[in-house]
C-alpha cells in the first residue's frame, strides 16, 4: 500500500532542496528559478524508527526493514494556477495523486533568492497557494453539484448520497474555507472522500528557515505556527539547507557533532517524516523471523485481517488468528518464548484493531 505525501509551495521556497535531503540524493534539481521542478520527482524514505532494529537484534533477524514513506516533490505554483497559469493544470493534477499535503512556506529572507512576490509573506504565501487550490475545487465541485441536483430531481438515490457530501463542501468553499474544515454529515464520509477535493486532503505546514534560526525559529515561522494552529493543522519547522548538507554525512558521529553545533538534538527531517506518517493517519506493526524483521504500514483502525493482507494475500485469505505481543513488552521481556512464558502472547481474531507497535504472527490455512 503506498502512502504519498506531495511536497507544495511558491516557487524557490526550498521544496526541492527538502526534497534531495529527504531522500538523499540529487534527484530533483534545485535552482533559483521559477519551475525548476517540471515532472514530480518520487522519493521513499524510511520512518525514524529504533524498533526494527531492536527487534531485529533480539530475534537474530539478518536484516530490520524500517516503514517507509513516499515523498512527490511537485512544481511550484504561481497566482492563477486554477486557471492554467504557470504549470498550473500540470500542478494540479499532480496534486490530486497525492493522499496529504507538506506545504513548504519560505521563512528567509535572502537577497539571493528572489521571491515571486517580492517579500517574504509567510501568511499571504500559504493563502495564495490554498487560494488556487480553493477556487480550482469550486470550480469541479459546482458542475457536479448541478448535475447530481438534475438527477436528484429525478429520483436517484445515489445522487442524493452525493449531494449530502457536496452541499456543505461547496459552503465551505463559497465562504473562502479549505474542503476539509466542512461539517460533513455523519455517513457521507465516503462520499466526502470520493470527491477527490484537493483542500480535503490534511496538510502539514513546513516552515523553513534560515541557519541561526533551525533550533528556535524566527518570527516568520511562528506566523506559520499560529496559522497552523488557527486552521488545526499541524506544522514543523527546518532549515532545508541544513538537513541537505547533514545528508551528505555518512558517518553517525560526525552528523550528531554537527547538529549540537547547531543546538540541534535530531534532524528536522525526522520531524518532518514522522509528521507525514501522522498526518496520513498510519501506524507500525512489525513482522520477525530469521531472514528479516520489517516494519509494516496500516492505517489507524485497520483490523488484524486487513494488517494480514499487507503481508500476503494468502495470509488474509486463509486467516485464522494472529498471535500478538505489544513491541514494548516484547523486548522488556526478552523475547517471544519469555513473553510467552509470561503469558504476555496474545490470540487475536480478524475483527482485533492493530495497535502501533504490535508484532504480528499470522497463522493461516489455504
Amino acid at each position: 500500500m503506498g502512502f504519498r505525501c506531495g511536497i507544495v509551495g511558491l516557487p524557490n521556497v526550498g521544496k526541492s532542496t527538502l526534497f534531495n535531503a529527504l531522500t538523499a540524493t540529487a534527484a530533483a534539481e534545485a535552482s533559483n528559478y521559477p519551475f525548476c521542478t517540471i515532472e514530480p520527482n518520487i522519493g521513499r524514505v524510511a520512518v525514524p524508527d529504533d524498533r526494527p532494529a531492536a527487534i531485529a537484534a533480539l530475534t537474530g533477524s539478518a536484516a530490520a526493514v524500517p516503514a517507509q514513506l513516499e515523498f512527490v516533490d511537485i512544481a511550484g505554483l504561481v497566482r492563477g494556477a486554477s486557471r492554467g497559469e504557470g504549470l498550473g493544470n500540470r500542478f494540479l493534477a499532480n496534486i490530486r495523486e497525492v493522499d496529504a499535503i507538506a506545504h513548504v512556506v519560505r521563512c528567509f529572507d535572502s537577497g539571493a533568492v528572489h521571491h515571486v512576490e517580492g517579500a517574504v509573506d509567510p501568511v499571504r504565501d500559504i493563502e495564495t497557494v490554498e487560494t488556487e487550490l480553493m477556487l480550482a475545487d469550486l470550480e469541479s465541485l459546482e458542475g457536479r453539484a448541478d448535475n447530481a441536483r438534475r438527477r436528484v430531481t429525478g429520483g436517484d438515490k445515489e445522487a442524493r448520497e452525493r449531494l449530502k457530501a457536496m452541499e456543505p463542501a461547496l459552503a465551505a468553499l463559497e465562504a473562502g474555507r479549505p474542503a476539509r474544515q466542512a461539517a460533513i454529515p455523519a455517513g457521507s464520509e465516503k462520499a466526502f472522500r470520493d470527491l477527490q477535493l484537493l483542500t480535503a486532503k490534511p496538510v502539514l505546514y513546513i516552515a523553513n528557515v534560515d541557519e541561526e534560526s533551525a533550533a528556535a525559529g524566527n518570527g516568520h515561522s511562528r506566523q506559520v505556527e499560529d496559522f497552523a494552529a488557527a486552521s488545526g493543522a499541524a506544522s514543523v519547522v527546518i532549515a532545508a539547507d541544513i538537513e541537505a548538507e547533514l545528508a551528505q554525512l555518512e558517518d553517525a558521529a560526525e552528523r550528531r557533532a554537527f547538529l549540537e553545533s547547531l543546538g540541534l538534538g535530531e534532524p528536522g527531517l525526522d520531524r518532518v517524516i514522522r509528521a507525514g506518517y501522522d498526518l496520513l493517519g498510519l501506524i507500525t506493526f512489525f513482522s520477525t523471523g530469521p531472514k528479516e524483521t520489517r516494519a509494516w504500514t496500516v492505517p489507524r483502525g485497520a483490523t488484524a485481517y486487513e494488517a494480514a493482507g499487507e503481508i500476503h494475500s494468502d495470509f488474509q485469505r486463509g486467516f485464522i488468528r494472529a498471535e500478538t505481543v505489544s513491541s514494548e513488552v516484547f523486548l522488556e521481556a526478552g523475547g517471544e518464548q519469555a513473553a510467552r512464558e509470561a503469558g504476555k502472547m496474545r490470540s487475536e481474531g480478524r475483527d482485533y484493531p492493530v495497535r502501533d507497535g504490535d508484532i504480528m504472527l499470522f497463522r493461516f490455512n489455504v
